[in-house]
């Protein structure tokens, strides 16, 4: 039998449309392996609900490639020194894997390739999570872009991304099993917090598989018109499942594409995708998102100093302002939060609140399943303004008003924050009209100071 090629899986956890294990299939045996890294420099750990989501995704990953004979080895460690010794210990002698574009997670896997090489190893690198390389995307000047529309213009005129692949013929190799999955605490013991995430959701290929097909067959008609609508939930649900890469974003592409659906519907899910791409795109060029403001001025913007009561009633729903302590609320019990609901909540904390976003995004982090390096903190500087294409700092959402234009019904509300429509609900933290004049106030004193 020919030497096994080692297969390191990261956010790509699923067997079709793998272009690292198709690769090594052709060549022979395969062992797959995954790497807790929390040890490597610059590498974020995990927040809570995506440990949560990870350990299930593992877990049904490992059912998955046992039934090919394959087995999965976890370990834990700083990938630099794991990925080595695994490769020696299963004779590997080709490791393969899909790319990431992290800062930090570049810097890890650039010196995990040269340990490789030097060893003798052949070891080669794919395309997998994103449908375009960040840097085959550039302007007519060669730079990156910093507008959504040019660049997914740009995207659009470059070949249409490839068809998926199909699931690979397995064959596995022998290899020590590594950590038991359970070792690593991903899930919370006591308290549980975790009861609705585990009524939702269905973490696993299987189930990011099922619930593209659900989209398919119950919501993409009316994604275009409804896809704001709060109480309807007319929505893909796929983010949990693009982010680990149990679904990749060329599947959802084609499928959506070849599903003779609304073509204004298909449209505007393509371009959520391409939304989903600008902002990898400008994490690749800026990889100190989620802490450093993108637009350098907002580095001057007078955020408030720390009011701990009001940044602890807005993460448990508690402001007195419907729409706002719903969402959170939604966020808390199920790990995600409708899209519309994310930009309203966001606004409130960092206008309304002036409460800085990076405090917010850390909060998203820790407890959404679908939490990403490059969205979380792109999205959140996008509300804040002082993002890429950044909404522009005078548009304060106003929470009333888009509740009355996206949950008239108040069922969102209702389901979610019950006593809003009782008038049983908390006094509101802040006046609407006040804060939004003080938000105004702020980004003036920016200009001035910051020019």
């Amino acid at each position: 039998m020919s030497a096994p090629s080692l297969v390191w899986l990261r956010d790509d956890l699923r067997i079709a449309d793998n272009p690292a294990l198709t690769t090594a299939a052709e060549r022979g045996p395969v062992v797959v392996l995954y790497v807790l890294d929390e040890a490597s420099p610059g590498i974020r750990p995990l927040g809570g609900a995506s440990r949560w989501w990870l350990h299930g995704s593992l877990e049904a990953l490992g059912r998955d490639l046992a039934e090919h004979g394959v087995p999965l080895v976890l370990r834990r460690g700083a990938a630099a020194a794991v990925v080595p010794e695994v490769a020696a210990a299963v004779g590997a002698e080709a490791v393969f894997w899909n790319r990431r574009y992290g800062g930090a997670e570049r810097d890890v896997d650039t010196t995990v390739k040269a340990g490789l090489r030097d060893s003798g190893l052949e070891v080669a690198s794919f395309a997998a999570s994103l449908l375009f390389e960040p840097w085959t995307v550039q302007t007519g000047a060669g730079t990156p872009f910093s507008v959504f529309t040019p660049f997914w213009n740009a995207c659009r005129a470059l070949p249409e991304p490839r068809h998926p692949l199909p699931a690979p013929e397995l064959a596995g190799a022998d290899a020590d099993a590594g950590d038991a999955l359970d070792a690593w605490n991903l899930r919370p013991a006591t308290p549980d917090w975790a009861g609705g995430l585990r009524e939702l959701w269905t973490p696993g290929e299987r189930g990011g598989r099922e619930q593209l097909e659900a989209f398919l067959r119950d919501d993409i008609d009316d994604y275009a018109g409804g896809r704001n609508t709060l109480g309807d939930r007319v929505t893909s649900r796929l983010s949990p499942h693009l982010r680990w890469g149990e679904v990749s974003p060329y599947q959802a592409w084609h499928a959506v594409s070849a599903s003779g659906a609304d073509g204004e519907s298909v449209a505007r899910f393509l371009t959520e995708l391409g939304w989903r791409e600008f902002a990898a795109h400008v994490l690749y060029h800026f990889p100190d998102l989620a802490t450093r403001n993108w637009r350098s001025q907002f580095d001057a913007f007078p955020w408030r100093p720390l009011d701990e009561a009001k940044l602890r009633a807005w993460q448990r729903g508690r402001t007195g302002i419907a729409v706002v302590d719903a969402g959170m609320r939604e966020l808390w019990v199920t790990g995600t939060m409708h899209n519309r609901v994310r930009m309203i909540t966001a606004s409130f904390l960092t206008k309304n609140l002036l409460i800085d976003w990076r405090l917010g995004e850390q909060w998203f982090w820790d407890t959404l399943v679908d939490a990403d390096g490059a969205s979380n903190p792109f999205n959140w500087q996008w509300v804040a303004g002082s993002g890429a294409d950044a909404a522009p700092y005078f548009r304060v959402f106003n929470p009333e008003l888009q509740a009355k234009k996206f949950d008239p019904d108040g069922a969102y509300v209702g389901r979610w924050a019950p006593e809003h429509l009782t008038g049983d609900g908390p006094e509101p933290i802040v006046d609407l009209g006040e804060s939004r004049k003080a938000a105004l106030g702020a980004y003036e004193e920016m200009k001035r100071t910051g020019a």
